[in-house]
């Protein structure tokens, strides 16, 4: 053992000469004294299992504290030497990257559940540092080793487990060469007749492939020398788990299978890719639509490379791949390589040639080597959160969802029983944010009375919340019918409606209409079990109300023309000229906040002079005292916003949906357009919408409607309207 040791730390001053070898070393001699006298299935010591792992983990290029926790990965599962241990002597980093590889081995593939995307998913979800995921890997990759030591259903288990879980993980992360080899030993172990034929017939045309790959390389190098460009050419065999997907894709034998064989072409630079690209072209005849540029459109997990099909001389196709070194260590290394160039790569280099990883994985800031690869953090699903039942399934949940979620999603039956839960063994409130690999155990009694009303605020699901109102809609028809009937009575008389809506048959019945409502309780029970909100009818309250006061105007008008042109007599007062008045006491009223632009019209006040308000304000002409309305208009200098010094308060509306930014992208509109913002709120509505209200300073109704038109253009606003001023 002491040799394979040596060799590990031979290896390891190759690949990272700032490793620390005495903190490996003493890494290695605690796993080899807690797994002492254990022995793998194959008779061997257990530690030669750790130490090969750790090997794997040094050809990734990864740091120290990722090889001491590769040795020391079975340590909390498999002997007494716990976290405690592990922190106290090997610090915090290691016994967490220990903890996270324990973590992620206790998850299970169910073959009845095959749930396999769901646990791909919770793998990269749960494991709060890339490297875990990394030496999960490699741990999985000894073991499919020696799959043939384990029990026959063992085997095929296991080797489903890989395939389906390790193997699409390892490709998400732009490892290629793990994953070729997983998936080659899955093969081994899954169709063992079909990977034993394809192994025979690739070994029957061994001799024919090297002759055949030995001329296509001394032809490109010769070329390629005359062209003085550096190259380092390869050729290999596709792998077989490759070949054998082929082959059954397309119903065919291992001999009717041409483009096997596979080029690799390593320049210096971009520029020299592209160059040898056109060499290859002028050797061998490309096949139409075979030609992929992966630098200029990389994958998602990085990879990069210029592939291209072409026809040798005997008429078999071939496969060319050019790429740069570097290039070629990503796609065989993927996320691993990210920090074997980061030492030696400035801030700049480092971000143009990552630039993926920042879409992959959350980075921090720091660009050292050893601190990047500690805070590094998997970001692949944020918008997810996957927990366990008591039972072991897994549940796909939003991020922000509630135990009360998880209850609804269960069942209805489950939701309405609810009286309490259990995260984690331990109480928990029910309104609190699940986490990643929670075991969340829902507790319910057959007396419950239901669900409580706050629980619609609660929730973060859809469908949760809709069951909710289902249950009150049908178990509460009476108590909504009085709860919605008091909010929709204290909203109406707020916004002075009241009277409009229950003494005009012909809003009530608009109002019916509109939301399909067949009498008064059965609007008041929706509003009470929250079918319906107040806010929409109140805006359709609102529209009936002003346009039956607006046709009444019209009538007026009709029947006395001679008094539509107001006498222009007084004197302007705050840019406002009221008839029969100089130099008034005027206000603006809150109702409608009227700006240069609107038709306006005052309303004489008892001792707090003539309140000012837009003639299409509801409230116009529904006050006491229809003679103390007066006629009012704007000063012609105000009335064109031309004095960019007078400025008039307004509020707006900004209906959205809940998109990162929308609130920073409206703010930036007003900030463009020079508008003063005197107030701003924003809060969240439900269904994943929002609403943001500000109170803005403008010179005119035009200057308004600009900004209303740029605001409606930016990306997740719905709609713009004006509103109340609520200060």
């Amino acid at each position: 053992m002491q040799n394979k040791l040596e060799f590990l730390l031979e290896r390891v001053s190759k690949q990272n000469p700032q490793a620390n070898i005495k903190k490996i070393r003493a890494a290695y001699e605690c796993a080899a004294a807690a797994h002492e006298g254990q022995k793998r299935r194959n008779g061997e010591p257990y530690i030669i299992h750790p130490v090969a792992v750790a090997e794997i983990v040094v050809e990734m290029g990864l740091d120290t504290d990722s090889i001491c926790a590769a040795l020391l990965h079975d340590c909390i599962e498999d002997t007494e030497f716990g976290y405690k241990e592990i922190e106290n002597k090997f610090g915090t980093p290691v016994a967490e990257l220990v903890d996270g590889v324990t973590r992620l081995g206790m998850l299970r593939y169910s073959k009845e559940q095959e749930q396999f995307e769901d646990l791909r998913k919770m793998f990269l979800a749960m494991a709060k540092d890339i490297r875990v995921i990394l030496i999960k890997l490699a741990d999985r990759l000894h073991n499919a080793r020696t799959f043939q030591f384990l029990p026959e259903r063992k085997q095929r288990d296991k080797a489903l487990e890989t395939m389906e879980i390790y193997a699409p993980i390892a490709h998400r992360l732009g490892m290629s060469r793990i994953k070729w080899e997983l998936e080659d030993l899955s093969l081994k172990i899954l169709d063992p007749i079909g990977y034993n034929e394809i192994v025979e017939g690739l070994k029957a045309q061994s001799e024919q492939h090297e002759e055949f790959l030995k001329g296509i390389q001394e032809r490109i190098s010769e070329k390629l020398r005359e062209a003085h460009i550096n190259n380092t050419i390869s050729a290999r065999v596709k792998h077989i788990y490759s070949i054998y997907r082929k082959m059954y894709a397309q119903h065919k034998t291992i001999n009717e299978i041409y483009d096997i064989c596979a080029v690799r072409v390593i320049v210096d630079t971009v520029a020299d890719c592209y160059n040898v690209l056109g060499y290859v072209h002028d050797l061998y005849k490309p096949i139409p639509g075979r030609f992929k540029d992966y630098i200029s459109t990389p994958k998602p997990n990085g990879y990069q490379s210029l592939h291209t099909t072409v026809i040798g001389r005997a008429g078999i196709p071939f496969e060319i791949q050019i790429r740069t070194a570097e290039m070629h260590k990503m796609a065989e290394y993927g996320v691993a390589a990210h920090w074997k160039y980061k030492q030696g790569l400035d801030k700049k280099a480092g971000e143009e040639t990552f630039a993926w990883i920042r879409q992959l994985l959350e980075a921090q800031q720091d660009t050292e080597a050893e601190d990047f690869i500690k805070n590094i953090k998997v970001d692949l699903f944020a918008d997810e959160v996957f927990v366990f039942t008591p039972k072991g399934d897994v549940v796909n949940m939003p991020a922000g969802a509630t135990p009360i979620d998880l209850a609804y999603a269960i069942h209805s039956a489950v939701g309405n029983r609810m009286t309490g839960c259990k995260v984690n063994g331990r109480i928990a409130p029910i309104d609190s944010q699940l986490k990643n690999g929670d075991i969340v155990e829902i507790l319910t009694a057959k007396e419950a009375h239901g669900p409580s009303r706050d629980w619609v605020k609660i929730v973060k699901t859809t469908e949760a919340r809709n069951k909710i109102k289902q249950w009150f809609k049908k178990e509460c028809r009476e108590e909504n019918i009085v709860n919605g009937r008091e909010e929709l009575d204290r909203e109406l008389r707020a916004n002075l409606l009241y009277n409009g809506f229950y003494e005009n048959e012909e809003v009530r019945r608009n109002v019916f209409n509109k939301f399909s409502f067949s009498s008064l309780d059965e609007m008041y029970a929706a509003i009470g079990y929250g079918g319906i909100t107040v806010t929409k009818i109140l805006n359709k309250v609102k529209d009936d109300v002003g346009k039956l006061r607006r046709q009444r105007e019209q009538a007026e008008r009709a029947a006395h023309p001679q008094e539509q042109q107001p006498v222009r007599s007084g004197k302007s007062s705050d840019g406002v000229v009221v008839e029969g008045i100089d130099s008034c006491l005027v206000k603006f009223a809150r109702c409608c906040t009227p700006i240069p632009g609107d038709e306006i019209v005052g309303f004489v006040t008892r001792g707090y002079g003539v309140s000012i308000h837009r003639r299409d304000c509801v409230n116009v002409h529904m006050k006491e005292d229809p003679d103390r309305w007066v006629r009012a208009w704007w000063d012609e200098d105000v009335a064109e916003g031309s004095d960019s010094r007078n400025r008039f308060s307004t509020g707006l509306q900004i209906s959205t949906r809940n998109r990162i930014g929308v609130l920073s992208d409206a703010m930036l509109v007003f900030a463009t357009g020079k508008i003063n913002v005197r107030d701003m709120s924003a809060r969240d509505l439900e269904g994943g919408y929002g609403v943001i209200n500000v109170l803005v300073d403008v010179t005119s109704v035009h200057q308004l409607n600009n900004i209303i038109s740029r605001l409606r253009s930016v990306k997740g606003v719905v709609d713009v309207t004006r509103t109340v001023d609520t200060n």
